[in-house]
Order: structure tokens, then sequence, then C-alpha cells
């Protein structure tokens, strides 16, 4: 059985489109997690983050033919394709389901800003839906840093090539993100004890 960890993705898509099972199930398997996490934490609820990626398979199925290398990797390609989804989505409903507090998706250190986080409060169950709100209520620009940077673990180069700005434009809105995030979040430190403690840089945020 040919394997395909030697293809680049954009091989493995120019296999897909022609009809290659296995050439599509492996590029699936390379991405949907990336997907799935991006449009879970843009949306908070897990029915929509498994339409987004069924919906951006069968796009690139059915327009990769338009994807051009020099324009991007195939990663950034899906990721665009999500986001234009996440926003179709979002403008149909504006709901959103708090996310569950499971060990497969809130990992420690999963909202960073410096040496600190605010993993503590995304690790408890009773402050886990205030800080998810917190992130929603963010408008777009920040969100979409703070979900790829912090959440889905995108360095900075690679969040600037999907939304399709500077890296310093990355910094400047994660850092004012934060700033925003800090004070919506000042209730949650203020009334829970062992959430207030410092870091080692003497901050909370």
């Amino acid at each position: 059985m040919e394997t395909f960890d030697h293809c680049s993705d954009e091989v493995l898509l120019r296999r897909a489109i022609a009809g290659e099972e296995a050439a599509f199930l492996s590029l699936y398997q390379r991405l949907k997690g990336g997907i799935y996490r991006y449009a879970y934490y843009m949306t908070g609820s897990r029915m929509v983050a498994e339409e987004v990626v069924q919906e951006v398979f069968i796009l690139l199925l059915n327009e990769g033919g338009s994807y051009r290398e020099s324009r991007g990797d195939v990663g950034a390609f899906s990721f665009g394709i999500a986001r234009n989804l996440v926003r179709r989505i979002e403008r149909r409903e504006r709901k959103y389901e708090p996310i569950p507090s499971d060990d497969s998706m809130m990992a420690p250190g999963v909202l960073i800003s410096g040496a600190e986080s605010v993993s503590r409060e995304l690790m408890r169950n009773e402050v886990t839906a205030q800080v998810q709100a917190a992130i929603a209520s963010l408008p777009d620009h920040y969100r979409q840093a703070v979900v790829l940077c912090d959440l889905c673990e995108l360095s900075y180069e690679q969040a600037a090539s999907r939304l399709d700005c500077a890296v310093g434009t990355i910094r400047s809105r994660l850092n004012r993100a934060h700033a925003i995030l800090a004070e919506k979040l000042r209730p949650l430190r203020s009334s829970e004890p062992d959430v207030q403690q410092a870091g080692p840089e003497g901050c909370l945020i």
C-alpha cells in the first residue's frame, strides 16, 4: 500500500482532485485537526466545527483546481475556505455553546501572553464559559489573532500568512486582545483566590 508521508500537501491535493482516495484521506488527516480547532474556538460549537471541516474538504475537491502554490501553502488555502465558512455561519446564527473542559481541547497553557497565561481559568469548569464568552466578544480581528496564536498555537508568521497581514500586526492585535481579555476577566481573578496568584513575571495575563 502506497504511503504519502513524503508527499507535500500540494501534491496530495492534486492527486486527490484527480480522484485518488488514498491521497485525499492522507491530506484530510494532515489538515482536519487545525481546521477543526479553528472553527471550534471561533464558534464554540463542536457541531459547527464538524460542519466546517466537512465543507472545507468538499470545497477543496470541487474548487481546489484554483489553488496556486505561489499564493501560499495548502494549509493557508484551506484556512481561507474555513474562515469564509465560519463567517457565513456566524451571520446565519449568532449562537454559541460553551467550550467543555475536556482534556482533548483544554491543554495547559492554552491562552498565552508573554510569560503568563489565563490557562488556569480555561481549565476550571466554573469559569470556562465566562472565558469563552470574553473571547467570543472580542472584535473579529482580535479574536482571529487569539484563536490562531493562543488556541491553535500557530506562530506569528503562520497567523500573519493566514490573515494576510504583517507579523507586527499580529503582535499588535494580540497585545490589544490580551489587554481587553485581562479587563473582562478581572472579576474572575478577584473572586478566585488561586487564580489571582501572579506568575514568575508578576503579571496575571
